[in-house]
């Protein structure tokens, strides 16, 4: 049923299918991922937890990482919930407003992660490269407004979605062939000239994706002539085991993240199941290996959760 207003029409709710093609499997297809979304939950919850609580983790490095983690909690929570109630209670339906909140929230939370992984890039150029002058450069009012200006880039950037779609008329068809909201899944059921919005989204993902990958690359490209420059073997693994976190971690998010939105637009003889299992896998996967990359990855995190497991001192 289609809703009337004064400059368009659109329906009361759409049709979220889950995953065509594997209708059959969906219900034990939801197990790993409720196990996942969990492990995300915890991993994230129990960083937050970490840096809160201790305060000789209140540095540039350890605030961009809670910034990463309470992304992440709501990336994942912002599909998880519904895709769930899709898989095992049959539950397709989604309000109209509802699923442009979801566009919402998915795109705008994509380019907040985005943005704090080139920051925590950034973090680590100045600590390698200049570490005398690191807590000086990165104060924690600096590391604010950098939190701060990723996430009015986001609001900036992504309102447009929702606005121009809720502007646009819809077609009688409310079926969505996936598990959420997603922008040029919603933009295909409009009834009208979408040029403008596919032009607008593509700007916004290469901008984004484009800026903040650059900034990434050129501090690695520093962070690597540096290091080489070290004269101690031992001095170099250190510098780049600091790295190797980050550098999984933005392996993590891009590679899947990339394909997705690539097949979206250009991938039609992918088949449609693989590509709306890595649409459900990119906005679950990095959630919950990044708190295990770091928890494995840096010592002071991970001896505060054997501490709080085993009750020892670390």
């Amino acid at each position: 049923m289609l809703a009337s207003g004064n400059s368009s029409a659109h329906p009361e709710y759409f049709i979220l299918l889950g995953i065509p093609g594997l209708k059959n499997s969906q219900f034990w297809i939801a197990f790993p991922l409720c196990a996942m979304y969990v492990v995300a939950i915890i991993g994230n919850t129990t960083v937050l937890h970490i840096i809160r609580i201790d305060h000789t983790l209140h540095e540039p490095m350890y605030l961009f990482l809670a910034m990463l983690a309470i992304t992440d909690l709501v990336l994942s929570s912002s599909t998880q919930p519904k895709m769930l109630a899709i898989l095992w209670f049959h539950a397709h339906e989604t309000e109209y407003h509802v699923c442009l909140i979801q566009v919402f929230f998915i795109h705008a939370f994509s380019s907040v992660e985005s943005g704090v992984l080139m920051a925590m890039a950034l973090d680590r150029y100045v600590a390698i490269c200049f570490p005398l002058r690191h807590s000086s450069v990165l104060t924690p009012a600096v590391v604010g407004k950098l939190g701060a200006a990723v996430m009015m880039r986001a609001l900036l950037l992504v309102s447009p979605f929702c606005i121009m779609v809720s502007r646009m008329p819809f077609c009688p068809n409310q079926i969505i062939p996936q598990s959420y909201c997603e922008h040029m899944a919603v933009l295909k059921l409009v009834c009208a000239d979408t040029r403008v919005n596919r032009a607008y989204g593509l700007f916004v993902a290469f901008s984004v994706v484009g800026f903040d990958m650059s900034v990434i690359s050129v501090s690695y490209v520093m962070i690597l002539r540096t290091v080489l420059g070290l004269p101690s073997g031992q001095a170099q693994l250190k510098a780049f085991g600091t790295c190797a976190s980050h550098i999984c971690v933005i392996l993590s998010f891009y590679i899947p993240a990339l394909f997705t939105f690539l097949t979206h637009r250009f991938g039609h003889h992918v088949p449609g199941a693989v590509h709306i299992m890595f649409a459900n896998l990119y906005l679950l996967v990095p959630p919950m290996l990044n708190p295990i990359i770091y928890g494995v990855r840096t010592k002071q995190i991970k001896d505060r959760v054997i501490q709080g497991c085993c009750g020892k001192d670390p």
